[in-house]
C-alpha cells in the first residue's frame, strides 16, 4: 500500500493513503487487518481525507513496525475477494461543514442570477416546506411546527416579500441540517461505542491457525479456545477437552468438564484445557445486528418526561397560532405576525429530549453499561425494590479457600503446603484458590513430587517421597481411588453444606490427610452498594437464591441485605416480584444466569451482570460492565435520576427562552429572520446542553 506518515507522536500516528488507488472497502479491510495486530489499541479510518489514525502501545509497537504493517498490505490482501467480503461497505460519512457551505453558496449564489430566474428558484425552494405544512393540515394535524413554518413563509409570499420568505426558509434549512446531524451523530456515537472492533479469535484453517476479528467469524468455521479464553460463539466441540466455567449460565461457581461431542456457549470461559469448536451460531453478526436493532428500538422506549415534552410541544403550537391571530387583529402588522410564528417550542423540546437520552445511553456505554432504551433508565430511577441473585451477582463466582481440616496429626500449614505444591501447575479456579491461600499465609512449597497426572474434572495424582498423593473431588478420591473415609465425615459434610462450601480432598496412600473448604465470597463492594442504593431511595433489597439456607444466610449477613430467600426455584423469583408489584412497588431484578431470565422479564427493569449468559443479556433491559460489577447498578440509578432531571429542566428553560423570543417579536425588537436565527440558535444550544455528561469525571460513582 502506498502511504505517507502525516503526523507521529509516541503512541499515536496518522497515515495517509492514496484514495485514487485504494477503495473505501479496501481501506475498511486494511483497518480490520491492522486492528488485530498485537499492541494496537485503536484504528480509525477517514474515507473523506484518506487517512488512518492509529493508537498503539509503545511497549509493543513502534513507528517503524507500523510502517512495516502498511508495507505488508499488498494487493495479495487488499484484492482478496474472501477478505473483502468479510467487511461491510463503508457508509458515506456526513460532513456538516461541507453541507452548510454548499447551502450558503446555493442561497446567496441566486443573487448573481437574473431577477426572473432568481424569483423562480426562490419560489421553487420554498415549495417543499409549504407542501409539508399543507400535508399536515390535510391530515388534520393543524398544530404542528411544520404548519407554523409554512404559515410564516406563506404570509411573506402573499405580501410579495419573497426575499424574507427565502431567508426564513434558508435559516430553517440550516437549523434542520444541524439538528439532523446532531441526532445522527448521537446515534452513531452510541453504535460505535457499543460495537467492539478489536475482539479476536483463533481461526483454524487446516493445520494452521490465524488470529482474526470476531466480526470475520462465519457459521461452520472452526475456532480453538485455550486456557483463559472466552468462547466466542455457540458451537460443538470436535476435538479436545477441558474445564469450562459456565457460572454465567448455570450459576455454579465451579467449572464443568467438556469434551468432544458436547455443546458450548458464547461468553463462557475455558478455565483449563483446549477446545476445537465448530461454530454453529455466528455471534459477531448477530451482535452487530442486535446492537443496531436495540438502538432503533430504544427510540420507541421513551422516558415519560420525553413523551410529556413532545405532547406539550404540540399543545403549545395552538397558542402560537392564537398569539399570532391576536397580534394580527391588534396591529395588522404582518412582520410582527411572522416574527411570532417563527418561534415555537416544538423543535427544541422534540430534539433535546431524545438527544439527552441517546447521550445518556452513550455515557453509560463509556462505563461499559449497555442500556437498551431511555425508558429503562427512568424505570431504574423510579424503582424502590431491588431483587438480587446471589452467585455471580452478589458474589463474584471466584472460589476462595475458607478453612482447612487436617487429619492424621498433620498441621493446616503442612497440608496446605502439599496441596499448593500439586495445584500450582494448573489454572482452574479451585487450584488458584489453594495456591492463593498458601501465598497469603507465606507458605513456600518447593517442587519435590514426581510428574503430575491430571484427570480432567476429577483431580490430581502424583508421588511424593515414595507415597501416592491424591487431591480432588469426593468421587475421585473416595470412589475411584478407594480412600478410607474418616470418622464423623457426615458431620463435616453437613457443616460444609450449611456454610455453602465445596470440599476438596487431599489423600496420601489412601488415607485422608486434609480437607479444603472452598466458598464463593460476596463481592467486596456489595454491602457498600446496597447502602448507597438505600440512600438513593431504594426501600427494600432482597436476595433470592437457589443455594441452601447456610450459604444464603452467610451472604445476607455480609451484605446487610434486607431480606433473603434460599433454595428458590426460578419461578419463586418471578412470584416474589409479582407479589411486590401488586403491593405497588417498582422492581429491579439483577442476575447473571439463564435461571434469572424469567425474573428479568417480570421486573420493571431487568439488569444483567456483564459476564452473564447470552440469553440473560438478550432478556435484560440493561447489561452492566463485567469489570465494574455491582458499582454499575448504583451508577445506572444515579444516571437515571439525573437524566429525568435534565429533561424536565430543559423543558422549563425552553419555554422561558422561546416565550421571551415571541415577546421580542411581538414588540418589534426582532425581525422574522432574526427570530428564526435566535430560535434555531437556542435549539442548538439546548441540544448541546442535552449532550453533556450526567456524571462529571470528578464525581463519577
Amino acid at each position: 500500500m502506498e502511504f505517507t506518515v502525516k503526523h507521529s507522536l509516541p503512541g499515536r500516528i496518522r497515515v495517509a493513503y492514496n484514495k485514487r488507488r485504494i477503495t473505501k472497502r479496501q481501506a475498511a479491510l486494511a483497518q480490520s487487518l491492522l486492528s488485530v495486530q498485537e499492541g494496537m489499541d485503536d484504528v480509525t479510518v477517514n474515507y473523506v481525507t484518506g487517512t488512518f489514525l492509529l493508537y498503539y502501545d509503545t511497549a509493543v509497537l513502534s513507528e517503524k513496525k507500523i510502517k512495516a504493517y502498511f508495507m505488508a498490505l499488498s494487493d495479495k490482501y487488499l484484492d482478496d475477494r474472501e477478505l473483502l467480503n468479510s467487511v461491510d461497505e463503508p457508509q458515506e460519512q456526513d460532513n456538516l461543514l461541507f453541507d452548510l457551505t454548499m447551502m450558503v453558496i446555493g442561497h446567496y449564489g441566486k443573487l448573481l442570477l437574473p431577477p426572473p430566474l432568481r424569483l423562480l428558484l426562490r419560489v421553487w425552494s420554498l415549495a417543499p416546506r409549504i407542501v409539508k405544512g399543507m400535508q399536515h393540515v390535510a391530515q388534520g394535524n393543524l398544530f404542528k411546527s411544520e404548519v407554523l413554518d409554512a404559515t410564516a413563509i406563506g404570509m411573506a409570499l402573499l405580501t410579495g416579500d419573497t426575499k424574507t420568505a427565502s431567508n426564513i426558509n434558508f435559516l430553517l434549512n440550516i437549523g434542520d441540517t444541524i439538528e439532523e446531524f446532531t441526532k445522527k451523530k448521537s446515534y452513531s456515537d452510541l453504535a460505535d461505542r457499543l460495537l467492539s472492533q478489536n475482539d479476536q479469535v483463533q481461526l483454524v484453517q487446516g493445520n494452521t491457525e490465524k488470529t482474526v476479528r470476531l466480526a470475520m467469524l462465519k457459521q461452520d468455521d472452526v475456532v480453538v479456545v485455550r486456557t483463559g479464553g472466552m468462547i466466542p460463539a455457540d458451537g460443538d466441540i470436535i476435538r479436545g477437552e477441558g474445564l469450562v466455567n459456565q457460572a454465567s449460565i448455570t450459576g455454579e461457581p465451579l467449572a464443568v468438564e467438556k469434551r468432544t461431542g458436547l455443546t458450548v456457549f458464547a461468553g463462557t470461559i475455558v478455565q483449563e484445557g483446549e477446545l476445537y469448536i465448530h461454530v454453529r451460531a455466528v455471534g459477531s453478526q448477530t451482535k452487530v445486528q442486535n446492537i443496531l436493532a436495540m438502538i432503533d428500538k430504544s427510540q420507541q422506549l421513551k422516558v415519560s418526561s420525553q413523551v410529556r415534552s413532545e405532547l406539550l410541544a404540540d399543545q403549545l403550537v395552538k397558542y402560537n397560532f392564537l398569539l399570532s391571530l391576536v397580534v394580527f387583529l391588534a396591529t395588522r402588522n404582518v412582520t410582527k405576525v411572522m416574527a411570532t410564528l417563527m418561534v415555537d417550542y416544538s423543535c427544541a423540546m422534540k430534539l433535546a429530549a431524545p438527544i439527552a437520552v441517546l447521550s445518556a445511553m452513550k455515557e453509560a456505554s463509556d462505563y461499559g453499561i449497555i442500556v437498551k432504551g431511555g425508558k429503562f433508565l427512568e424505570d431504574v430511577s423510579r424503582a424502590d425494590t431491588v431483587v438480587f441473585d446471589k452467585t455471580g451477582t452478589l458474589t463474584a463466582a471466584v472460589p476462595r479457600l475458607s478453612r482447612i481440616i487436617a487429619f492424621g496429626g498433620r498441621s493446616e500449614d503442612d497440608v496446605l503446603r502439599t496441596a499448593a505444591c500439586l495445584e500450582e501447575h494448573f489454572a482452574h479456579p479451585v487450584a488458584n484458590a489453594i495456591v492463593h491461600a498458601a501465598k497469603e499465609r507465606g507458605i513456600e512449597h518447593p517442587e519435590e513430587h514426581a510428574k503430575v497426572e491430571y484427570i480432567v474434572a476429577h483431580g490430581i495424582a502424583t508421588e511424593l517421597n515414595g507415597k501416592r498423593l491424591l487431591i480432588g473431588s469426593y468421587h475421585f478420591v473416595f470412589e475411584d481411588e478407594k480412600t478410607q473415609l474418616p470418622e464423623h465425615f457426615d458431620e463435616l459434610k453437613k457443616t460444609a453444606i450449611e456454610r455453602g462450601e465445596s470440599l476438596l480432598y487431599l489423600a496420601e496412600e489412601r488415607q485422608l490427610v486434609g480437607v479444603f473448604a472452598i466458598n464463593d465470597p460476596v463481592r467486596d463492594n456489595a454491602a457498600d452498594i446496597i447502602q448507597r442504593l438505600h440512600e438513593s431511595g431504594i426501600k427494600n433489597c432482597t436476595m433470592i437464591t437457589g443455594d441452601d439456607e447456610g450459604a444464603a444466610k452467610t451472604a445476607a449477613k455480609l451484605t446487610h441485605i434486607d431480606h433473603y430467600i434460599s433454595q428458590a426455584l426460578p419461578e419463586d423469583k418471578v412470584a416474589y416480584i409479582k407479589k411486590q408489584q401488586k403491593k405497588g412497588h417498582k422492581v429491579i431484578m439483577i442476575g447473571d444466569g439463564i435461571n434469572d431470565a424469567p425474573a428479568l422479564v417480570a421486573a420493571e427493569t431487568g439488569i444483567a451482570m456483564g459476564d452473564c449468559a447470552a440469553i440473560t443479556g438478550e432478556t435484560a433491559d440493561i447489561v452492566l460492565n463485567a469489570d465494574d460489577g455491582l458499582a454499575g447498578l448504583y451508577r445506572t440509578r444515579v444516571m437515571g435520576l439525573r437524566l429525568l432531571d435534565k429533561i424536565d429542566t430543559n423543558n422549563r428553560s425552553i419555554v422561558k427562552v422561546n416565550t421571551a423570543l415571541m415577546m421580542a417579536g411581538l414588540f418589534g425588537f426582532v425581525s422574522p429572520s432574526l427570530a428564526a436565527v435566535l430560535h434555531n440558535a437556542s435549539t442548538i444550544l439546548f441540544c448541546a446542553k442535552s449532550a453533556r455528561p450526567l456524571l462529571e469525571p470528578s464525581h463519577a460513582v
